[in-house]
Order: C-alpha cells, then sequence, then structure tokens
C-alpha cells in the first residue's frame, strides 16, 4: 500500500539562547490526506495521522538564509510518502519573518547546530524515533542550507571579515554529526569552505544540483565542493538548465507569484513546476541508494 504523508509541528528550543523555533515533520502514515492551511500554503497530509510501521530514513532539511521550512514542503511531503522521516527546521533569527543574524559569524554556528538538534528530537520523539533506522541521516540543503549540510558532514567553515565582531577571518565552531550519511545540495553557497582543507573530511555521497542561471550561488560555488571533498566523498553534480537560484523552492501559490516577490520568480521559460516533478524522484533515488536502506513504506 502507498503511505501518505503524515505531518506534525514541532517548538524546538536552541539550549545556548533558548530560543523556540518551530520544525515540520513529514512521515510515512496509513491515514487519509486531507488539505491543511499552513500560513499562506496549502498542504495536502494527514495531519496527526499515525506513523506507518516499518524502518524509516531520517532527512533534517536546511532552508535558505531569509527563507522558510516551509518552502521545502514539496520534496518533504514526496519523501514521506515514499517512507522516509523528514524533519525540517525554521532557523531561528534568519527565516523570512526575523532575519536579524544574517550575514553573522554567530549564524553560521548557530546553523548547523540547530539542524542537529531537530535531528536529534526526530530520534528522542516517542512516536518517530522507535521507527527511525539508526544513523542513517540524509540531508537536504537550499542555499545557505547547503552551507549547513557540509558543516554537519565535516566541513569547517571560515568566516570573512565582515561577519565577525573584530573583522578578522575565524574558523567557525561547528561540530559534526556523525549520524549524516549522505547529502542533497540544491544550489549550494559555500564561500565558507574556500580555504584549503576545509572539506577535505566530508566522505559522505553527494547528490548536488545547481541552476544555470543562478545568479546568487553561481556555479563557482558547486566547483568549492568538487574540488575541495574527499575523494571518498563521490559526488553527482547536474547542471539544470535555465533554472535559477530560487528554481528548487516549491512553487507557489498564485497569489504569491509576482515579480515583486523575487523567490516566487524564475528565468524566462523556465518551468519550476515540471522540473519539481523531476527533481523529487531523483532525490528519492538517490537517497535509497547511498543509504541503503529500503524504506518499508511507499
Amino acid at each position: 500500500m502507498t503511505a501518505t504523508a503524515g505531518c506534525r509541528t514541532l517548538t524546538l528550543i536552541d539550549p545556548p539562547t533558548g530560543t523556540p523555533f518551530p520544525a515540520l515533520v513529514l512521515y510515512p502514515s496509513t491515514a487519509p490526506e486531507r488539505p491543511v492551511r499552513m500560513g499562506p500554503y496549502e498542504l495536502e497530509v494527514a495531519m496527526g495521522g499515525p506513523v506507518a510501521d516499518g524502518a524509516h530514513p531520517l532527512v533534517a532539511v536546511s532552508h535558505g538564509s531569509g527563507g522558510s521550512h516551509l518552502t521545502h514542503r514539496g520534496v518533504a511531503a514526496h519523501l514521506a510518502r515514499a517512507g522516509f522521516v523528514v524533519i525540517v527546521p525554521e532557523h531561528p533569527r534568519n527565516n523570512r519573518n526575523n532575519n536579524e543574524l544574517a550575514g553573522t559569524h554567530t549564524l553560521l554556528a548557530d546553523r548547523p547546530r540547530q539542524l542537529s538538534l531537530a535531528i536529534s528530537a526526530a530520534y528522542e520523539d516517542a512516536a518517530l524515533g522507535p521507527l527511525l533506522v539508526p544513523d542513517a541521516v540524509a540531508v537536504i540543503g537550499h542555499s545557505l542550507g547547503g552551507y549547513t549540510a557540509l558543516a554537519l558532514a565535516g566541513g569547517r567553515p571560515v568566516a570573512a571579515e565582515h561577519e565577525t565582531p573584530d573583522r578578522q577571518i575565524h574558523p567557525v565552531p561547528v561540530t559534526p554529526d556523525v549520524r549524516v550519511k549522505a547529502l542533497v545540495l540544491l544550489a549550494p553557497a559555500t564561500p565558507w569552505y574556500m580555504v584549503p582543507g576545509a572539506l577535505a573530511a566530508v566522505r559522505v555521497p553527494i547528490l548536488m544540483i545547481s541552476g544555470e542561471k543562478d545568479e546568487s550561488a553561481p556555479l563557482w560555488h558547486a566547483a568549492v565542493v568538487t574540488r575541495g571533498v574527499s575523494a571518498q566523498a563521490p559526488v553527482e553534480h547536474r547542471i539544470v538548465p535555465n533554472a535559477g537560484h530560487y528554481s528548487f523552492l516549491t512553487p507557489f501559490p498564485g497569489a504569491m507569484t509576482n515579480p515583486g516577490f523575487p523567490p516566487s520568480q524564475d528565468p524566462p521559460g523556465f518551468d519550476r513546476a515540471a522540473f519539481h516533478r523531476e527533481m523529487y524522484p531523483e532525490i528519492e533515488a538517490f537517497l535509497r541508494r547511498v543509504l541503503r536502506v529500503r524504506p518499508a513504506a511507499g
């Protein structure tokens, strides 16, 4: 039986600051899906439905700077129906409603810790934890979320002068998460890894998808990854013709799609909806293969 996309919301607490932040959890369920309104978006999910039996790999998703966890609802729902559990936190003080930490050393240190906290929350959850495959975590990151994913996989980022209080270059204190076994990088932002050796400890398989017309993270960002990671980290890189930086976000409702809202816009002639119908199965196939786990539902 094909699984439905179950859905729950969590509130996480970032211990160093005590800051609460939301996370969306989608998972394979047996309950019927119904339309659910979340902010400006409508999701077809089984809100609060039971978790389908089986062993489910965990996927954590990190949105871009100034973005929203809900902009990755499409790939999260697809993977949930395929048997994965997906947790998507909204990074505090670096989201659409509050972006006061953008461009700071503090943010670069906070993001990987927050994503690791979300991973732990999923494993510690009474309903989800017992059904998760141990230590089989994949991370999907868009834009600055790509930076975040690389940090959890062993990257050693360095903050630039304009990002630090003393205007000096400083290593960013991050702790790798050994549970992470695969990365999916969507238009990743990578200048913090340009120091030689910064990505040498990244040894997990990577699927990287870049946009040909991306002006925010042009193709040299992807080259930082392909040149920098360990030879033990196989990188599959695809450049999507005519795609822009925001083409990786779930298509927006018609009322939000206009030139005044750049995340809703693509280069002329690009069909975002068609691209997403192609991208979701590509990501699913990659995760099934490299995690070497067959999700029980889907």
